[in-house]
Order: C-alpha cells, then structure tokens, then sequence
C-alpha cells in the first residue's frame, strides 16, 4: 500500500468514526436533577435507569444527571423544569407537594405501621395521583422512598420537653414540617437543605430528620450522636418529567420513558428499603446511640400529634379530607384482618 492509498484509508475511517459518532447521540435528552449524591444507591440506580431507556429507545432518548443539588434545592429545580433549563427531577415529597400536594398523604408522621401498609395505601391511590400530576403539567414516572425518618440530634431527646429545647431544623417552606412542629409547639430553624450539614457544624442547628441512608449519605450522621428508634414517618418520592417534555416525545418513546421510570421506580424502592435497613446498622457500628421515647410520647401522644398536625394540613386543603378519610379507612380494613408488627399509630 502506498503512503498516498494509506492517507486515503486512514481519512475514511476517521470520516466513518465521525459519521458513528453523530448518529450515535440521542434524538431526545432529558436533563435530570437530584440531590441524590454521586455514589449512592439512588444515584447509582438512576444510571442503571439511563442505560436501560438508551437500550429501549435504541439510542434516541438519554437522561443527562445533575446529582448532588448542584442545580439547587427543589423549588429550584421546579422552577428551572417550569423555564424548560430541566426536564425532569428525582424529588423527596417535599418537592412533590409543590406539585401535588395531596400525595404527601404518605408522608403524614405516625400513620404507618410497616411497608406493607404503605404499598396497599399507594397502589390505591396510584391512578389518582398519577392523575394529578398530569393535570399540574407534569407526569409521574415512577415512584420512590426516601425510607423511613429518624430524629438525629447532638443530645438525646427522650420527651417533647428535650425535643422543644434543641434547635430543630426544618425544611424551609416545608408544609408537613410546619403543621408537625406547630403541633408540638416547637419553634425550628427553617434552611434549605443544601445547608444542613454547614448548619450543624457550626451549631445553627443540633437536631435533624432524615432516613439512615440519607444521614450517611449527606454525612449529617458525622455531626450527630443520637438517633430516635422511633420513626416519624415514611419518606416518600417520585422520578417526575414536564408533561410538555414528554407530550413532545413520539408515542413509542412516551411509552419506554413511562415504562423504564416505572420500572426504576420499583427497584428504587426495594433497594432503599433494604439499604435503609444495612444504614441503621451501620449507625450503630458508627457508634451513635438509638434513644427510645420516654414520657410524652407514647403511642397515644403521637397520635394525638399526628391528627392535630393532620388538621392543619387539612384545614389549608394541602391534604384533602376526604384523601385523608380514604388513607384510614384503608388502613383500618387491612388492619381488621391481621395485627400490625410495629404498633405506632392507629
């Protein structure tokens, strides 16, 4: 081969290389925001997600992530997705009450028993919410947890007295933590998220709530000693697209998007869920002590908690009465027929 057949060859490969590699970006890309870190479970499944809906959509639909809050707290990343600069988001149920409030029903503190409740209540309302998120301008893909939240603090709170005399924090413009603290007349710090961990390491704040897998993964677990045994409530979340995002896409790829995010969801759930549980143990290797509740909050007092906290919610129409009147009516039918293993509300 001469030097000038060599040149011609090594120019259309490099014209073939180039070719490939145009073909080979996607049609459609969805910018994706999460606080999720980089590393985690959640962050790790939401890449697995990303190669699945490349693979299904054979290359014309991608997500591109911003993990970590770099593109700011929820309200933030709503209000870049409302401008079109994002897409979507995987959001905590703090973010999904700035679209539908009525779904953070799952979020209200002392209501479930175990997961199994939780699923029975969720798959009930599922069609309902998926429902509402449409009629807000958005579309619920899949849905995830957080998992169950603990209490973590640099003192142990064993009595509403020790709780009311921290410096609690509060997610800031959080509904839910409102009406909580309101109910139990504690006056918190509202921050945003993002500025959590700086706020316990400078002493803004010693007490916070989070799953264990999100206290080791934000590494607030590093700036606390205690942890309540006792959960508030279950942390809910969902994988949500514009619904202008997805109407523009062809039909075959809406029904790949919609099926992958189901699919993600389910795996994100049963994957926090056992996650969550091998965090709490680690805690404990950690050496943070788990402080079970003392005078005040029995059973009976934080259920009285929870329908004071319940009432405000409802009176602001945040949380319906009626979605409220179905949650436990449903509860109370699947508890007619067996006990519950975890006996922290009724």
């Amino acid at each position: 081969m001469t030097v000038t057949h060599f040149h011609r060859l090594l120019l259309l490969l490099l014209l073939l290389s180039l070719a490939g590699n145009v073909s080979a970006a996607p049609e459609y890309v969805l910018k994706f925001a999460t606080l999720a870190p980089p590393g985690t479970t959640w962050m790790n499944l939401l890449e697995e997600w990303n190669e699945q809906l490349r693979q299904k959509s054979q290359g014309r639909l991608a997500l591109k992530f911003y993990p970590g809050g770099v593109q700011g707290d929820e309200p933030d990343v709503l209000k870049k997705m409302r401008f079109n600069q994002l897409q979507g988001g995987a959001f905590t149920g703090y973010g999904i009450g700035r679209i539908y409030s009525p779904a953070r029903v799952m979020e209200l503190p002392f209501l479930f028993h175990n997961t199994e409740e939780i699923d029975l209540v969720r798959n009930a309302f599922m069609p309902e919410f998926r429902q509402g998120f449409h009629d807000h301008g958005y579309e619920l893909l899949g849905w995830m947890e957080v998992g169950f939240i603990h209490m973590f603090s640099k003192r142990p709170i064993r009595t509403m007295d020790d709780m009311r005399s921290q410096r609690v924090w509060l997610w800031q413009g959080d509904p839910i933590g409102q009406a909580f603290f309101k109910a139990s007349g504690i006056s918190p710090v509202p921050l945003s998220i993002i500025d959590v961990y700086t706020s316990l390491s400078t002493g803004l704040i010693d007490t916070v709530y989070a799953p264990p897998l999100g206290a080791i993964a934000l590494q607030w677990f590093t700036r606390t000693k205690y942890i309540s045994s006792v959960p508030l409530t279950n942390g809910m979340g969902g994988l949500i697209v514009t619904r202008r995002f997805y109407e523009n896409l062809p039909a075959d790829l809406q029904a790949v998007l919609r099926e992958t995010g189901t699919e993600a969801g389910e795996k994100l759930v049963r994957a926090t869920r056992l996650d969550n549980a091998k965090s709490l143990d680690e805690l404990k290797r950690r050496g943070l002590e788990f402080v079970e509740p003392g005078d005040g909050l029995g059973e009976a007092d934080l259920i009285a908690l929870r329908d004071r906290a319940a009432a405000e919610l409802i009176d602001s129409n945040y949380i319906p009465a009626a979605v409220f009147r179905k949650t436990r009516m449903l509860l109370k039918q699947a508890r007619s027929g067996h006990a519950s293993a975890v006996p922290t509300a009724q």
